[in-house]
């Protein structure tokens, strides 16, 4: 059988730990939903009124702030006028202001050292992030947001790789890692094998880094990478 082992919204999760936003962090460790809890501040409704369009902007917000999206790039996304974009923007800032904290610490760091890095210490060059070139400088910022959290999430998933290599090695030698996808990885375990085998892969993974917000992994198995359901132990 496949067996896929998914992090469940590690980059928000990393974003969290980074930016060390209180109402961010308070999120993830009550194991609310994010977007529906997004969606309640940007559009100043309960929870029992978010609808999934509000959830679905929402969602476009929150990943579009730590991918660096500006106002136009969420315009053009949502296919709303330039004014809601920000206006979005402006409201996620307003309930999340580590997160603002964090973007401007970020931007200012990158300027002056003209590098940014990951929790691991890898480190990205941005010779561009001073151009007079608009676009090229605007790219570079969007680069200097985005890469410490999703270059954090690269380190995070290879550091579960090692270890789930290690424990393959050792105690499950008929286990395949086939593939990474981003933040998902794929194995081919036997049947009698899956349940024992999730079950490491799970710990391992949430605990491949401690985060100030804990770390989530969705464990599914099917036949083929499309048809797949949940483990029931």
């Amino acid at each position: 059988l496949f067996l896929s082992a998914d992090y469940s919204q590690i980059e928000l999760r990393i974003l969290a730990h980074l930016s060390g936003d209180e109402n961010l962090i308070e999120a993830f460790q009550n194991e609310q939903d994010i977007h529906t809890r997004t969606a309640t501040e940007i559009f100043e409704v309960d929870t029992a009124e978010v609808d999934s369009n509000m959830r679905r902007i929402a969602k476009m917000v929150n990943f579009g702030i730590a991918y660096g999206i500006s106002a136009f790039g969420l315009s053009r996304q949502l296919r709303i006028n330039l004014k809601d974009a920000q206006s979005y923007i402006d409201d996620y800032f307003s309930n999340y202001p580590g997160v603002k904290s964090y973007v401007d610490f970020i931007l200012k760091g990158a300027r002056n050292d003209q590098y940014v890095s990951t929790i691991l210490g890898r480190r990205r060059y941005l010779r561009e992030i001073n151009s007079g070139d608009q676009r090229q400088r605007q790219g570079a910022e969007r680069a200097a947001i985005n890469m410490p959290v999703q270059g954090s999430s690269s380190d995070i998933i290879k550091i579960a790789m090692v270890r789930i290599a290690d424990e393959m090695a050792h105690n499950f030698p008929d286990v395949k890692m086939l593939l990474q996808v981003h933040d998902e990885l794929l194995f081919e375990v036997s049947p009698g094998a899956i349940i024992e085998f999730a079950d490491k892969v799970k710990l391992l993974m949430e605990n491949s880094y401690e985060l100030s917000v804990p770390l989530k992994v969705n464990i599914q198995k099917g036949e083929n990478w499309l048809e797949m359901s949940g483990i029931s132990s």
